[in-house]
C-alpha cells in the first residue's frame, strides 16, 4: 500500500476523507503509518505483557470512534500517543489494584510470597533498561519514554502529558537518576 494513492495522502487528508467517507482503507493507513510508534510507546509503559497489544488495538479504535472529533490542535502521532500513554496508565492502575488484591488473598492463605524479578539477571541490555523503567513510578515513566524512547522532543511531551515543559524536565531528570540507582548493580557487574 506504500505506492498506492492512499499513501500519498497527508494524515489531515486521510482524516477528512474518512470524516466524508468512513472508508476502512483509509483508516488502515493510519494505523500503517502509526503502528509501530504507538507499539513502541505502549511495550515502553507496560512492557512486552500479556494486554500491551489488546491496548495497541484499543488506541486505534478509540480514535476511530471519536476521529470526526479530532481538532487538529496537535499532530496526529502525538494525538494517538496521548492516547495510548492515557490507556497503558489506565492498565497500570488495574494491574496495581489486580496485584494487591491477589498479594493480600495469597497472604490470608499463608502462602509467602518472594519477589524474584529484583533477583533475576538478564543478558540483553534492552530487556534489562525496559525493567529500570518499568520500576519508575507512572508520572516518571511516562517522560522517560516519551523523551528518551520515543525520541519525543521536551515540549511535545510536554504537550502530550498536558504538563508544564519545566515539570517534564523536572521528572525527566528524576527519572534519570533513578534509573542510575536501579541500573548500578548490573553496570557494575556486567559493564554494561
Amino acid at each position: 500500500m506504500k505506492n498506492s494513492p492512499i499513501s500519498g495522502l497527508t494524515d489531515t487528508e486521510l482524516i477528512e476523507r474518512i470524516c466524508l467517507n468512513d472508508d476502512q482503507a483509509l483508516f488502515a493507513e493510519i494505523v500503517r503509518r502509526y503502528k509501530g510508534k504507538i507499539a513502541s510507546t505502549i511495550y515502553g509503559m507496560l512492557g512486552r505483557t500479556e494486554g500491551a497489544e489488546d491496548i495497541g488495538q484499543e488506541v486505534f479504535i478509540r480514535f476511530y470512534r471519536s476521529v470526526k472529533n479530532f481538532r487538529g490542535d496537535s499532530s496526529l502521532g502525538t494525538y494517538l500517543t496521548r492516547i495510548a500513554i492515557n490507556l497503558s496508565l489506565n492498565e497500570i492502575k488495574k494491574r496495581k489494584i489486580k496485584r494487591f488484591f491477589s498479594l493480600e488473598n495469597l497472604q490470608d492463605n499463608g502462602i509467602e510470597i518472594a519477589d524474584n524479578n529484583e533477583d533475576r539477571v538478564y543478558d540483553d541490555r534492552k530487556e534489562i533498561i525496559l525493567k529500570a523503567v518499568n520500576r519508575l513510578s507512572e508520572k516518571h515513566r511516562a517522560v522517560v519514554v516519551l523523551r528518551l524512547l520515543d525520541e519525543y522532543s521536551t515540549e511535545e511531551t510536554a504537550k502530550i502529558l498536558n504538563l508544564p515543559v519545566g515539570t517534564v524536565l523536572s521528572r525527566l531528570a528524576r527519572a534519570q537518576m533513578k534509573l542510575r540507582e536501579f541500573l548500578i548493580p548490573f553496570v557494575q557487574e556486567y559493564n554494561i
